[in-house]
């Protein structure tokens, strides 16, 4: 096998470019991954139009593929295997420090080098962080697990009651994960704002039950219409970006002792109306990523849920490039008037 391979990295002036770097190291604990499905999340493209430095390492966290190398301590049984990366934290994780033992790798405190992520033909990653997808499932639902346990980590982490209602702030990919791990989680009835017609159309796919526009008061019409004037038991927010509306909205949305559970990226200092907050007594929960709790791997439970039909995100992925074409790919991502939901990198 090559040494060297193909990899799309920033350039730090305004897009991706395809190059050729060195494979990356596989270490006594790990496994080499061949790419098979990469997803273009939201979070790359807020960073990347941003950023002014030239990248040396790909990124990319959404990433299915089968292994075919192992290090020295992994079973050689594993080659062959079709799995989902969990590259963020139980992939370098450390697996021996306080975090590490309450599941919570992406807290780990001794979390390995950067190795490079999915915009690539190959990564490596701790055995450990590699998860069998079952047979059924494509390679595009194996690069869909990652966004799915995010969001099943915020609803877990929002703690979901049976039958609740639940507004969702938001009709993104994560947004409409969250709209179906919701579901699957066997909330009531689920609202969930949307900014375009293809995302309203995608959010009742996924099992919102009521699909409203994200700015103005049809968002606390329709809960206290359903509610009879009480408000969301939860409220999902998954927004981020610079504006304070979404956060206050989420506040102003929420029953009195409700709870709002936030896994948007802001990037800038959020002002909220706090006081409001406080008085209607709502818990405020923040979510980044995911773990294992209550003895359940999220990643796991997306793999199962996924694989056992239960959830279907296949209508997420509306368009598809190459690694060659990895540029357009991000064209179509930010610009929604294409109709994009989910854009993946397909390296098989």
């Amino acid at each position: 096998m090559s040494e060297k391979m193909k990899a799309a990295l920033w350039n730090g002036h305004g897009a991706m470019e395809l190059t050729e770097i060195d494979r990356p190291p596989v270490g006594p604990d790990d496994a080499l991954v061949r790419v098979r499905a990469e997803g273009i999340c939201g979070s790359d493209l807020l960073i990347y139009f941003e950023k002014t430095d030239r990248e040396t390492l790909p990124a990319g966290h959404e990433i299915a593929g089968e292994i075919v190398e192992v290090g020295s301590n992994v079973d050689v049984a594993r080659i062959g295997e079709r799995v989902a990366v969990e590259g963020i934290g139980h992939g370098k994780a450390c697996l021996t420090c306080y975090y590490c033992s309450e599941g919570q790798y992406f807290l780990c405190e001794n979390m390995a080098a950067d190795t490079g992520g999915g915009y690539a033909e190959f990564v490596s990653r701790k055995a450990a962080g590699l998860y069998r997808l079952t047979d059924g499932m494509t390679w595009e639902e194996g690069a869909m697990v990652e966004p799915l346990a995010v969001t099943l980590h915020a609803v877990r982490r929002g703690g979901l009651r049976g039958g609740e209602t639940v507004a969702v702030l938001g009709s993104g990919t994560i947004g409409l994960c969250a709209t179906a791990a919701a579901r699957a989680m066997g909330a009531g009835t689920i609202v969930a704002t949307a900014r375009y017609p293809h995302q309203v159309e995608m959010a009742k796919q996924m099992g919102a039950d009521i699909v409203v526009g994200s700015e103005g008061d049809d968002l606390k019409e329709a809960l206290a219409e359903i509610s009879h004037g009480v408000g969301a038991d939860l409220v999902v927010e998954t927004v981020g970006g610079r504006s304070d509306a979404v956060m206050n909205q989420a506040v102003d949305v929420t029953r009195k002792q409700g709870r709002i559970v936030t896994t948007g990226n802001f990037h800038r200092p959020v002002e909220i109306d706090w006081m409001q907050a406080i008085l209607n007594e709502i818990s405020i929960v923040w979510s980044a990523t995911y773990a294992t709790s209550d003895g359940r791997n999220e990643f796991q439970i997306a793999i199962d849920e996924m694989g056992s039909g239960r959830v279907n995100l296949k209508p997420l992925v509306t368009h598809r490039v190459t690694l060659d074409e990895i540029q357009s790919g991000f064209e179509t991502s930010f610009d929604k008037n294409t109709g994009a939901i989910k854009v993946q990198v397909l390296t098989a």
